[in-house]
């Protein structure tokens, strides 16, 4: 993986880099300063990608290879002067609001977590401060499979969609961002309470299963915020991912357990509030990270709900303004809540049940057996008998283990084809195979060697030359091997010899079941990789000759320069620019400190003039013109 490094040149750097920092270089040319000062700069701004190899950071190597595969190098030298200018707005508005209205832990956390308000972070830069908390963090490319997202959070890693709103979006935006996810996640987690609740989540999280109608929403909804985000995207583009999205949700039919646990974690993690009702302060990334819904969430306009377990059940739409948010009295209770429901996941409580969201999953999943063995696989088929399974089927690749480890001789290389085995207890016999002890496996024949008919409860009879056993930690019988094996259910044949050698799993009941495989060495995983990529924003000449300005002005300020300029820089963005808003922002910012009344007079009216001519953003500029003159304090 590559991150980025503060304070190191790397060695080497391939061609792509070089052509990187080459167009910086013109960059720098364009804005009059020397190259020489510009790589002191540069380098101020921590924008080197590190091509060697980082100090290890062991939270990170210990990820799954399933996991890594979303992981891609956060190209800081990708941010560019503009990006830099949102960022910059939007956490210097969040922290001077945020400051009256969120969970203490968020400005407690920003100087944790190491964020700053005036650049982007590295994940470099965060992976070092987050450590010291027990964290560390990822860049990924726009939403990934929930799944993956909370098992990430298991291992305590922090995914980051390294890409940052357009400065049309920059008050909200449906697509994961650097503000969203550096902003808004990274600081709560400072919290000692929350951070536990935030991997606990992960870890029952990634355990829930999906139906297959999850994944293609998940898709849905990824298309629809990258088309959102992207500039110039047609309108009827839009429209029909909305519709698709619209459709997807009306018929989802009975609520997964993925997409359960998803809305707790939307009205918690995301969305959540905290304190009482008629007091609230925020700690949920998504108001966090918003500059206009953190405003719009304290006013009567958004009803304000005691959480519960009831909003397991309340869905919710990515692209709009919450109609309504829960209210946690004190991140104690979340965990209170995740217990509630992971207690009525298939993960606890097995079960018939359980094999039947495994089924109508269609995905890969485990079931874990009173004796302790797992199988893992596509489970297809269930046999029951008095609403208990009698027998369990998968398809396709399968793997046996036990405690999360893969049996020796048990991986998909043995069983290709898929697995079957009788569940429960023989016929008239109140003793289960695994409870016999070795007096007991031998009145019953159940020893190597011996020809046996074992007929289970359930019409299942399994027919065969036992060759050997295998047994848990406990001594108990875990897998019974068979040859010249014929299996049964009733007249209708399950198994028989010419398949080969019968592994007989062992177990009075099923008492657990979740997605995913039970070792993750098992299967080979690379999969699920998003089908759609983010766009990124396009370079026109018009673009380009803006962000030399805002380059510009970023360079005047970082290094206090009082002797350029700004009229020029002003006079071309007014002539050839005349619908950007933030940059004037920037410009009066600097302006305030110098002794030119005349321009000042000069850049307020152009401003004037833009908060008539584009009402959408005259609150913005109000805005950033409040932070600038004290009405309020950043």
């Amino acid at each position: 993986m590559v991150f980025l490094v503060a304070a190191e040149r790397p060695k080497e750097a391939p061609a792509e880099t070089l052509e990187k920092q080459t167009g910086l270089q013109k960059l720098a040319m364009k804005s009059g300063k020397s190259l020489l000062k510009f790589v002191l700069l540069q380098l101020n701004y921590k924008v080197f990608d590190m091509i060697s190899t980082i100090e290890s950071n062991p939270l990170l190597d210990r990820l799954p290879k399933h996991l890594k595969q979303f992981i891609k190098p956060q190209n800081y030298s990708d941010y560019s002067p503009i990006n830099q200018a949102v960022w910059r707005y939007v956490m210097r508005k969040n922290v001077a609001y945020l400051s009256k209205v969120a969970h203490s832990s968020y400005l407690e956390g920003l100087k944790k977590t190491g964020i700053e308000i005036d650049n982007i972070p590295s994940m470099y830069g965060m992976n070092r401060i987050l450590t010291e908390i027990g964290w560390a963090a990822v860049a990924v490319d726009g939403f990934i499979p929930p799944n993956a997202f909370m098992e990430f959070q298991a291992y305590n890693v922090l995914v980051i969609a390294s890409d940052i709103r357009q400065l049309e979006h920059i008050e909200y935006t449906p697509a994961p961002d650097i503000i969203h996810e550096g902003a808004g996640h990274a600081p709560i987690i400072a919290n000692p309470e929350y951070a536990e609740y935030l991997r606990r989540f992960g870890e029952i999280g990634c355990k829930a299963i999906s139906s297959h109608k999850d994944y293609q929403m998940y898709e849905a909804i990824r298309l629809l915020s990258i088309l959102k985000e992207a500039e110039d995207t047609p309108q009827a583009d839009i429209d029909a991912a909305e519709k698709a999205v619209e459709d997807l949700q009306n018929n989802m039919g009975e609520l997964s357990e993925m997409a359960q646990i998803r809305n707790l974690h939307w009205w918690t993690v995301e969305y959540g509030l905290i304190g009482t009702i008629d007091n609230p302060k925020i700690y949920g990334a998504g108001l966090l990270s918003s500059i206009g819904e953190s405003a719009w969430c304290m006013t009567d306009n958004v009803k304000k709900i005691p959480y519960d377990i009831s909003a397991a059940n309340q869905s919710f739409d990515i692209t709009k303004l919450q109609p309504q948010l829960y209210v946690t009295p004190d991140f104690a209770y979340l965990s209170l809540v995740l217990e509630e429901f992971a207690n009525k996941m298939a993960l606890r409580t097995g079960g018939l049940s359980a094999i039947n969201k495994l089924i109508h999953s269609n995905a890969l999943g485990t079931i874990e057996l009173s004796t302790g063995i797992q199988i893992s696989g596509v489970f297809t088929n269930v046999i029951e008998e008095e609403g208990k399974p009698v027998y369990i089927q998968t398809t396709g690749k399968t793997a046996l283990s036990y405690r999360e480890k893969e049996l020796v001789g048990h991986g998909t290389a043995k069983h290709p084809q898929g697995f079957g085995s009788p569940i429960g207890k023989l016929k008239g016999i109140n003793l289960a195979i695994e409870d016999m002890s070795p007096r007991d496996l031998s009145a019953y024949s159940i020893t190597e060697s011996e020809t046996v008919t074992l007929e289970f409860e359930g019409d299942i009879t399994v027919k065969g030359e036992i060759i050997t056993g295998s047994r848990n930690l406990h001594g108990e019988i875990i897998l019974i091997s068979l040859k010249n094996c014929t299996v049964t259910h009733g007249e209708t044949i399950l198994f028989q010899p010419e398949w080969g050698i019968y592994d007989m799993a062992v177990g009075k009941k099923v008492i657990s079941a979740f997605s995913g495989p039970a070792d993750v060495i098992s299967f080979d995983i690379i999969s699920h990789v998003p089908s759609s990529k983010t766009i990124k924003a396009k370079h026109t000449a018009e673009r380009d000759d803006l962000e030399v300005l805002y380059q510009k002005i970023r360079n005047i300020r970082e290094t206090k320069d009082k002797e350029t300029f700004l009229a020029p820089v002003f006079e071309k963005l007014r002539d050839n620019h005349p619908n950007d808003w933030l940059l004037a922002v920037e410009i009066t910012e600097l302006l305030k400190d110098r002794n030119e009344p005349q321009l000042l007079q000069e850049v307020s009216v152009y401003l004037d003039q833009l908060k008539q001519k584009r009402p959408e953003v005259a609150h913005l500029i109000a805005g950033g013109l409040d932070l600038i003159f004290d009405k309020e304090k950043a």
